[in-house]
């Protein structure tokens, strides 16, 4: 039978406090900094709108994180707490006991939440109980602006009422709110919103942004100077981007995106689905790379050998990690290219992906020496590509020794199909079979997966549903 822990004093004087919000706010003063954290999540979740705007004033935190305390179809604690905010920022000088310089609207602070509602019972100090702050006092240290922190997701056509009123109050007080977002994400919404959103934030600010709607390219190019301000930009995924039969305009428009890029000297991560204005122009984003990116991937497009020349040449991707070109047909290009590009990124590349590449038999082992020399690789895939038996034992043979090798995506061999690309009844198990003994033969442990391309059962583009076939130590015999 279990006993309950009884309440401490201090616990059952935090529920009196929520109770009696005039002698709440008279008593801040003295509260020991252990019951802030778990008496102002009460006051929150309960709204107790009086003694929230009092906790704030006298938060003796660096850091409020109150996005993962946030239920959106109730903003009136969070309206609290700004107006409480208001208070603060007209002071000339900060109080000794509040130290609050970052409110953090992101879904983040939960740790903190965690660790400080067990701070009653678990964190205390020697004497039992944590010291009392000094009685409130103040300093001459001035006021710096306050930084405001949330990770935008612009999903909606229009505002919605959290980011219109968040928005509404910041604008109000530019020079002494800070609007900081890591994260940005464009799913949907009108470029004015846009607009309107991005020139409330402090654009330097921003780590990652990914546009996932598809815009035309003046769109994009009204969104480029804003780009250029994110000089701290790490990661920039962009989603199809469509453009009419390329003309004056469309060139400009062109230049205007690429030379943002001279302007990213943090960027690391680039990922551009389906950039059909890059094809023949790939190059002039190309010169813009201030940086050496880690990852790089450019799909669904169509690149000229001239692009995939300047791309082999480009010093910015010598220590790629990750390169994928998912959906550029490479069908009719000088194997030899893509061998130069290979050798380039063999000391560092990890991950590489030739998905639907229209790669075949002849190129493929034009380009094998290169591919082993990328010792380094821990994920490969060649899916959607029509390659024969012969070449990917091959391929098998030639990585076997790729200790980091662990993902391993493969088309089913050519003759898994008929002339007519219809797949065989019978023979893929028996292919299966041999690339098993293939694998037993090389002796080491390895997991490879096949792939058809189109899926005979759902029609997608490439199939992933088949078991696949793994050789370990155990299965040897």
């Amino acid at each position: 039978m279990s006993v309950r822990t009884p309440r401490r004093l201090l616990d059952l004087a935090g529920m009196h406090l929520l109770r009696e919000d005039d002698l709440a706010s008279s008593a801040l003063g003295q509260l020991p900094v252990e019951l802030f954290p778990p008496l102002f999540k009460e006051a929150f979740s309960g709204r107790h709108t009086k003694i929230l705007k009092a906790m704030v004033q006298a938060w003796p935190f660096v850091r409020l994180p109150l996005g993962g305390l946030i239920d959106l179809p109730h903003v009136g604690p969070l309206q609290a707490v700004l107006e409480a905010l208001d208070v603060l920022l007209v002071q000339k000088v900060c109080s000794r006991r509040c130290k609050l310089r970052v409110l953090d609207l992101r879904d983040t602070g939960h740790n903190f939440w965690s660790m400080w509602s067990g701070a009653s019972t678990h964190r205390c100090t020697g004497s039992g109980r944590a010291p009392v702050p000094k009685p409130r006092s103040v300093t001459k240290q001035h006021v710096a602006p306050l930084k405001v922190f949330i990770d935008l997701s612009l999903k909606k056509r229009t505002l919605d009422n959290f980011l219109t009123y968040l928005l509404r109050w910041v604008e109000q007080r530019k020079s002494s709110i800070h609007l900081c977002c890591k994260k940005l994400k464009i799913v949907s919404m009108p470029m004015d919103n846009i607009v309107k959103v991005l020139s409330m934030v402090q654009l330097d600010c921003i780590q990652e942004v990914q546009v996932s709607c598809t815009w035309n390219l003046s769109t994009l190019a009204t969104f480029a100077p804003f780009l250029g301000h994110m000089s701290n930009l790490q990661r920039l995924r962009l989603f199809p981007i469509q453009v009419s039969a390329f003309k004056k305009q469309e060139h400009d428009h062109v230049v205007q995106i690429t030379s943002q890029f001279l302007r990213l000297g943090h960027l690391r991560d680039l990922h551009l689905e389906s950039p059909s204005f890059l094809e023949g122009h790939l190059d002039q984003m190309l010169r813009c790379l201030t940086t050496t990116l880690d990852n790089l991937s450019i799909t669904n497009c169509q690149l000229t050998e001239s692009d995939l020349t300047h791309l082999s040449q480009c010093p910015n991707i010598c220590q790629l990690k990750s390169l994928e070109l998912n959906g550029v047909t490479l069908t009719d290009f000088n194997p030899e290219l893509l061998q130069v590009l290979l050798e380039k990124v063999a000391a560092t590349l990890q991950e590489l992906y030739l998905d639907q590449c229209g790669i075949k038999n002849s190129q493929f082992e034009a380009i094998l020496p290169a591919l082993s020399r990328c010792s380094q690789l821990r994920s490969f895939s060649l899916c959607g590509n029509l390659l024969s038996m012969a070449v990917m034992e091959k391929m098998l043979r030639q990585t076997a020794g790729f200790s980091c090798l662990s993902q391993e995506w493969y088309p089913a061999p050519q003759e898994s199909y008929s002339p007519q690309g219809v797949l065989l009844d019978g023979r893929l198990p028996q292919l299966q079979a041999e690339l098993l003994e293939i694998l037993r033969d090389l002796g080491q442990p390895r997991t490879v997966w096949l792939t058809f391309s189109p899926c005979p059962h759902c029609g997608d583009d490439i199939c992933t549903h088949m078991e696949p076939i793994i050789y370990s130590c155990s299965n040897s015999a």
